[in-house]
C-alpha cells in the first residue's frame, strides 16, 4: 500500500511541477501505470490484453478524425465564414460551442479543440471576446466528449473500468451534461461581446502536419494503455480509502482537476465497486471543474497553446464560471435529486 501511496503522489504532482514530466506525460503515466499493477499485483495476461486493447478505438478515432479536418480544413474554413454571415455574431457563436461540444463525443475532443481553433481564426473578433468564447467551448466539450468512449481518456478509462458498453456514460450523465452544454452556449450569447477586431488570437500554425496527427495519435495510445495500468494497479487503494466517501465529498474534492489531468484523476478513483451515483459525482466534479484552468483538460491545453491564452487569462474568466456551474450542479445533484 505504500507502494502505491508513492506512485499516486508522483502522479498527481510531477506532471504539475517538473516540466519534462509535463511534456513527457504519456511515457511517464505509462511507466506509473507498469509499476502500480505490479505493485498491487494485478499485473497479468489479462490486464495487459485490456491494455493494448482498450486504447484502439479512441485512437483510431483521434486519427481518422485528425485527417479529416486536415483534409478538410479549407472547405470547412469557407463554411464558417458563411454561416458566420448568415446569423448573427452571438447566435453563430452560441451554435459554434452547442456543435462542438455535442460532436466531440464522436470526433474526440481533441479535434473538437482543433475545429475551435479554426473557428476563432477566421472570424476577426477582439482578445477579450475570443478568450471568453475559447474558455466556454472548451468547458462545453470537455463535458460533452464524456458521453462515449471514444470521446476522450477520462470516458474510454471509466468505461473500461466499470466494464460497460458504449453507451454507459451518455445514460449515466447524459441528462446533466447535454443541457449543461447548451447552457454554455446560450451563455456565450451573454458573456461574449463579439466586436470586429484585428487584435484578436491567432493560431501560429495553420495546417497540422501528417506527422503531427500520427505523433498524437500514437500518444493517446500510450496515454490510455498507462492509465489503464494505473487504474487497475490502484484498485487495492481505492478500495482502502476511497470506496466509503460520500459523494458529496468526492464531487468537491475533484475540484483538483483544474490543475490536474482529469483522465489521470478518473484512473485513480474510479471503481467497478461504487453505484451509480457515485460514478456520476466523480465524473461531474472531474469534468466541470477541468474547465477552469488550462492544465485540467485536453481541449483547453490544445486551444490555449495554440492561441497563446496565458494562465492568467484563463483562470480570470474559466474559475468564476466553473465555480458558479460546481455550485449549481452541487445543489441539483445532492439537494434537489
Amino acid at each position: 500500500m505504500i507502494g502505491l501511496i508513492i506512485i499516486l503522489i508522483l502522479v498527481l504532482f510531477l506532471p504539475f511541477s517538473v516540466k519534462k514530466v509535463e511534456h513527457n506525460l504519456e511515457v511517464f503515466l505509462f511507466i506509473m501505470g507498469v509499476a502500480a499493477a505490479f505493485i498491487s499485483g494485478m499485473m497479468d495476461k489479462h490486464l495487459i490484453t485490456k491494455a493494448l486493447v482498450d486504447p484502439i478505438n479512441i485512437t483510431i478515432a483521434v486519427l481518422l478524425a485528425g485527417l479529416i479536418t486536415k483534409w478538410a480544413q479549407s472547405p470547412l474554413e469557407k463554411s464558417i465564414l458563411a454561416m458566420s454571415k448568415l446569423l448573427t455574431p452571438r447566435i453563430f457563436l452560441a451554435l459554434t460551442v452547442i456543435v462542438l461540444g455535442l460532436a466531440s463525443s464522436i470526433i474526440t475532443a481533441i479535434i473538437a479543440a482543433i475545429v475551435l481553433v479554426i473557428v476563432i481564426n477566421v472570424l476577426p473578433l477582439d482578445r477579450k471576446s475570443e478568450i471568453r468564447f475559447t474558455v466556454l467551448a472548451c468547458f462545453a466539450i470537455g463535458l460533452g466528449a464524456a458521453l462515449t468512449p471514444i470521446g476522450e481518456p477520462l470516458s474510454t478509462i471509466t468505461v473500461s473500468k466499470m466494464n460497460e458498453d458504449f453507451f454507459y456514460l451518455i445514460d449515466l450523465i447524459g441528462v446533466e451534461v447535454i443541457p449543461a452544454v447548451i447552457i454554455f452556449g446560450i451563455l456565450s450569447m451573454f458573456l461574449v461581446k463579439p466586436q470586429e477586431s484585428t487584435d484578436g488570437l491567432k493560431s501560429e500554425e495553420k495546417t497540422e502536419s501528417y506527422k503531427e496527427i500520427l505523433i498524437r495519435s500514437a500518444k493517446i495510445y500510450l496515454f490510455v494503455m498507462g492509465l489503464t495500468f494505473l487504474g487497475h494497479g490502484f484498485e487495492p487503494l481505492i478500495n482502502e480509502y476511497v470506496l466509503g466517501l460520500h459523494p458529496m465529498i468526492l464531487y468537491w474534492i475533484n475540484m483538483i482537476s483544474a490543475v490536474l489531468d482529469n483522465a489521470t484523476l478518473a484512473a485513480a478513483e474510479i471503481s467497478p465497486a461504487m453505484d451509480g451515483e457515485t460514478i456520476r459525482a466523480i465524473l461531474l466534479g472531474l469534468l466541470i471543474s477541468g474547465g477552469m484552468l488550462i492544465p485540467g483538460n485536453i481541449p483547453n491545453i490544445i486551444a490555449a497553446g495554440k492561441l497563446n491564452i496565458t494562465s492568467k487569462e484563463w483562470a480570470r474568466f474559466g474559475v468564476p464560471v466553473g465555480l458558479v456551474t460546481m455550485l449549481l450542479y452541487f445543489i441539483v445533484l445532492f439537494v434537489f435529486y
